[in-house]
């Protein structure tokens, strides 16, 4: 029963997340990028603060380490990640956004090694990640006569959403402040958020309240503010909890599916053959890369089940 839970709360996972790129390019018709994903976390960010007065002790942040957490979480987990993402996927579909998200867990390993040195890549876990940068380069099919061409840039900007999150990841675990994820979230998201508004006002994007009031326009920002980051963060903290880092990275590998499929019914977006051939060029240097770590997992849970004979 708790394995058959766990796959039902993966693929909820993996759906939610997977739709959330379609609904940023949905929400993308009626609001300013920035501003757009400002909003989005200024509604995530009060309801997973509440969320962790509740579930937790420590839901106020307290002493330099854990502000230090806070802030590298504002930073590069929400403020760098979401607009990256939301400037770059005005230009390219769900779907392919999704796909190039994909390789966090990659560079999340090649930035740890490099800042961890006596924990070095392998000659094969530096060809993960080299086989991972190629799948980039294959979906982005940069035009060596028009590099800043738009669609090139657009996935470009994401490539820079997927760095962000990696790095923030790594320095937040690197810090080790010992603050309750839920906390770290909470004030992550309310930090992030402000940044994105005062980046917005430095951008000068327009603002029309007029569209805000769209079905569509409160529909897509309502979806990412309740069902994409607090429920989905409530699934990723249960599922990190029983199924552990290895599996849980899985879910970048599956919603990229789940975008296609919703941003081909909903939106009418089509993806080409070499953006598949990037995703899996993505996923090889994801096994490559995780390689011990997978095996490993294998092993134990096989251990685990014929204990459980």
């Amino acid at each position: 029963m708790s394995r058959y839970r766990n796959f039902v709360l993966f693929l909820a996972l993996a759906t939610i997340w997977g739709s959330a790129f379609v609904a940023i390019s949905a929400g993308l018709e009626h609001y300013p990028p920035v501003l757009f994903a400002a909003l989005r976390y200024d509604i995530a960010g009060v309801v997973m603060l509440a969320y962790a007065a509740y579930a937790v002790e420590d839901w106020i942040p307290r002493g330099r380490t854990e502000w230090a957490t806070v802030a590298v979480g504002a930073v590069l987990l929400i403020a760098a990640y979401h607009t990256f993402l939301f400037v770059g996927q005005q230009h390219t579909t769900a779907a392919a956004a999704a796909i190039l998200v994909s390789l966090s867990p990659v560079l999340t390993t090649g930035f740890a090694r490099v800042l961890m040195p006596s924990d070095a890549l392998s000659f094969v876990g530096l060809l993960g990640v080299g086989i991972g940068l190629v799948g980039v380069v294959v979906i982005a099919q940069p035009d060596p006569s028009n590099l800043f061409a738009t669609e090139a840039v657009a996935k470009g900007l994401i490539f820079c959403a997927a760095a962000s999150f990696a790095l923030g990841g790594v320095l937040t675990r690197r810090i080790d402040s010992g603050l309750p994820i839920e906390t770290m979230e909470a004030w992550s998201m309310l930090g992030g958020a402000l940044i994105m508004h005062v980046i917005s006002l430095a951008l000068a994007e327009p603002i029309d309240p007029t569209t805000w009031t769209h079905p569509e326009a409160l529909a897509a920002v309502g979806y990412l503010a309740l069902v994409a980051s607090a429920v989905g963060f409530l699934l990723y903290f249960d599922l990190l909890e029983r199924l552990g880092a290895v599996e849980i990275n899985m879910v970048t590998y599956v919603a990229p599916i789940v975008a296609a499929v919703v941003g081909w019914l909903y939106l009418g977006e089509v993806i080409d053959a070499t953006t598949f051939v990037g995703f899996a060029l993505i996923v090889v240097g994801f096994v490559l890369v995780k390689r011990r770590a997978i095996r490993d997992e294998f092993a134990s849970r096989g251990i685990r089940s014929r204990a459980d004979d």
